[in-house]
């Protein structure tokens, strides 16, 4: 039986996974996407202590600090979450069944799709949610990033890089990214935002065509392009949290106190998956800490109650 099971395998779950091995839980952490979506991300400038770097090196040196101390790593998909009648919780996975005596929820958000027609049929084919995984394929073409975000500014910039002309499509009147990433937009001669439109088709046969816009652009309601790539959000993979009881917002968020604790007893969540409105890799650092803490507090205060035994 483990004294904490941490589900996601992000920079979350690897600072929690640290903090509570450090306080001697024995600890699991399991996740089908190691280091989770921000190895996605190619230029990490805004985490204290590095000026900057990716976020796979990030990653990479949160779970090699985490090594230092004894804790388990799993890559998995954890397939379902319940509580047993002495107050233990099974963590099964497509491998095994885990004992847990606490549980932290870390599993982040999956990317919002497009849902305009063309989107499921050309995706892979030009449609992507990846400028750092796909952003090469597009040297020397035209491109478009959909999102008017800190990330979707970021993708841009990325994909800036590769293509001869990126368009910026946004729904709203004005984009929002971080004022450093704003004025390198502004400065990117390659990068031509499009403001209060919305992409309503993707075209093309076997590959991205072009785009047919809500409103004319220079004149014409299509845009001709070789790829487009999506950054508008995210929905919080908050379903296994649910089975348990652990209570969410309106946007599917888990609802969480100060220190991470949910409604439920034992469980515990950090990062995108959260209601906390400011998502960035250093709050869920923080509050996977919180989490971690927490679940040593709450496993060492309660142990007397923990006779759950797993099942022949």
């Amino acid at each position: 039986m483990y004294d904490l099971v941490i589900i996601g395998a992000g920079v979350t779950g690897y600072s929690a996974a640290m903090y509570s091995a450090r306080l001697e839980l024995e600890v699991a952490v399991i996740g089908d996407l190691e280091g989770g979506t921000i190895t996605l991300t190619d230029d990490v400038s805004n985490y204290p202590g590095f000026s900057q770097l990716t976020g796979k090196e990030l990653a990479e040196n949160l779970k090699a600090h985490a090594l230092d101390y004894p804790a388990y790593f799993e890559t998995g998909t954890v397939q379902d979450l319940f509580k047993c009648k002495e107050n233990c919780f099974y963590v099964v996975t497509d491998k095994k069944t885990y004992l847990a005596r606490s549980v932290l929820v870390a599993t982040g958000m999956k990317e919002r799709e497009l849902e305009v027609p063309g989107h499921e049929k050309l995706k892979n084919k030009g449609v992507s949610y990846c400028a750092l995984c796909d952003g090469p394929l597009f040297k020397n073409k035209v491109s478009a990033v959909v999102g008017g975000s800190d990330s979707a500014a970021k993708e841009a910039l990325l994909l800036a890089k590769y293509s001869d002309k990126v368009y910026l499509i946004y729904r709203k009147e004005k984009i929002r990214p971080e004022p450093v990433n704003a004025k390198r937009i502004a400065n990117e001669p390659k990068i031509e935002v499009i403001t209060k439109t919305n992409i309503t088709e993707i075209m093309g046969d076997d590959r991205v065509t072009g785009v047919k816009l809500d409103r004319p652009h220079n004149g014409s309601d299509t845009l001709e392009l070789d790829g487009v790539f999506v950054a508008i959000g995210g929905i919080p993979m908050s379903g296994l949290a649910k089975k348990v009881g652990v209570e969410v917002n309106k946007k599917g968020e888990i609802i969480i106190d100060r220190s991470s604790r949910t409604n439920v007893a034992g469980v515990f969540a950090a990062g995108d998956v959260v209601d906390t409105e400011f998502k960035q890799a250093i709050t869920g650092v923080a509050e996977g800490v919180h989490a971690a803490y927490q679940a040593y507090r709450y496993v060492n205060e309660n142990e007397f109650v923990f006779t759950c035994q797993q099942d022949e």
